[in-house]
């Protein structure tokens, strides 16, 4: 029997992928992974990313990545909506020629995911912001850097030219204004504002985990490091080594706190007197694309395009601020028809190439995903982002070959029905048109 796990799973329907998009693009038709890294040969799908995290990082690391707020209920719905839907295919379409090539704001990317911004990567996976966007260029997609870091944007932007930059509003008018000259300056041409966060959430989850910010040194922490030497010798260490104490590099113009400092609850206290006028203050400052993070009410959609966004992420920040937000992928289709015109992405609960799709036939111009790819760093750096991507870029190009359609920009919401609410425990759909 042939030895599979030495095989990139999925890897020549991406390499098929990378080719087809060549046409714009003539970089994105090289492989990206040659061979799987030893620790990934058995994850399969994004799902196995979670479950092999957990064992490699300390239960407060992981707990932060993997928890929500309060009772998860938007963690869990962000998942349930997608079991709600059902594709209707279409045979005998000659899907030979199919492409995954997305295009988005005057760009072609080579699939129609990207990576979603995810606080303290550097400390989850060693220069864990450097790996995403490093992994990002070679990929041929977006990475958005998440204000919350702990390397400088700059530092970031060297890596990737073409990431963009999520910046949490700090609280006051002059701060603001420095911080998007600063992003300005960099390079960066896409700021990503995320605009949920007016106060802070109740992430129980942390403090049952043992997490805290400020991170406390305890004996619980070091007992959970001692449990996890790979990651405490190769990613805690080797950044205290080489790097010295990680600091909140990107939440203002100049350097923000010590991941331990106290004045770290400070820097990411209330702001909840922002409002669409702060929106105001940007669009007239910043000259670069500017999209909008956090939506969820298609009025929301309208007042961002009025208000000048080139395009809207709807998100409810995977389930970490209000439990029992609805999930993004509910309120698409009226977000879109809100929008009009502006690209409309989402984020949370993306886990199959269906969900990619599926997001796509509802009026998703674009999707992206977080958590997956900080685990896939964190086990295997830039080689594991890339073999997440593969795995993830492979069930898109095979899930459009086997809906009869031969690209994203093909599927409509008619391949898609809704289960009713009393028959989805036996499959049933409500309708087939």
């Amino acid at each position: 029997m042939p030895d599979v796990k030495r095989r990139d799973v999925g890897a020549p329907d991406v390499a098929v992928g990378m080719r087809e998009a060549a046409g714009a693009r003539p970089d994105l038709a090289k492989p990206l992974v040659r061979q799987v890294p030893r620790r990934m040969r058995h994850i399969l799908s994004l799902d196995d990313l979670e479950k092999a995290a957990r064992r490699h990082l300390p239960r407060p690391i992981f707990g932060y990545v993997s928890g929500a707020a309060e009772d998860n209920l938007s963690r869990a719905d962000n998942r349930q909506v997608f079991s709600e839907y059902r594709f209707i295919t279409r045979v005998l379409r000659n899907v030979s020629a199919r492409s995954q090539a997305t295009d988005l704001l005057g760009r072609t990317y080579a699939m129609p995911f990207g990576i979603a911004p995810m606080g303290i990567s550097a400390l989850i996976a060693y220069r864990g912001d450097l790996v995403l966007a490093r992994a990002a260029r070679q990929l041929g997609i977006p990475m958005i850097m998440s204000g919350s870091s702990l390397i400088r944007l700059e530092e970031v932007f060297e890596a990737n030219p073409d990431m963009w930059f999520q910046a949490y509003l700090p609280g006051e008018p002059d701060k603001i204004a420095a911080l998007v000259d600063r992003v300005a300056k960099a390079g960066v041409e896409t700021l990503v504002l995320t605009v949920d966060t007016a106060v802070l959430a109740n992430r129980e989850n942390n403090i049952r985990s043992g997490f805290s910010t400020p991170l406390k040194p305890s004996p619980r922490l070091a007992w959970d490091g001692l449990l996890r030497l790979d990651w405490t010798i190769n990613t805690f260490l080797r950044t205290l080594w080489r790097h010295g104490m990680p600091h909140f590099e990107n939440s203002y113009a100049t350097r923000g706190a010590p991941i331990m400092s106290g004045a770290v609850m400070r820097d990411f206290g209330r702001k909840d007197h922002l409002d669409w006028g702060h929106l105001g203050q940007i669009r007239r400052q910043w000259k670069g694309r500017l999209i909008v993070k956090g939506i969820l009410h298609p009025e929301d959609a309208r007042l961002a395009r009025e208000a000048g966004a080139d395009g809207i992420i709807l998100s409810n920040h995977g389930g970490r601020q209000l439990d029992g937000a609805v999930s993004p992928l509910r309120t698409l289709p009226a977000a879109v028809e809100a929008a009009r015109g502006i690209p409309v992405m989402m984020d949370c609960g993306i886990r199959r190439g269906t969900d990619v799709l599926k997001a796509m036939a509802l009026g998703a111009a674009f999707v992206f995903v977080g958590r997956p790819f900080v685990y896939a760093a964190a086990l295997a750096g830039e080689q594991g982002v890339l073999h997440a991507a593969n795995l993830l870029g492979a069930e898109v190009m095979r899930d459009l070959g086997l809906l009869g359609v031969s690209s994203p920009s093909e599927i409509a919401e008619d391949l898609l029905v809704r289960l009713d609410a009393s028959s989805r425990n036996q499959g049933v759909p409500v309708s087939i048109p």
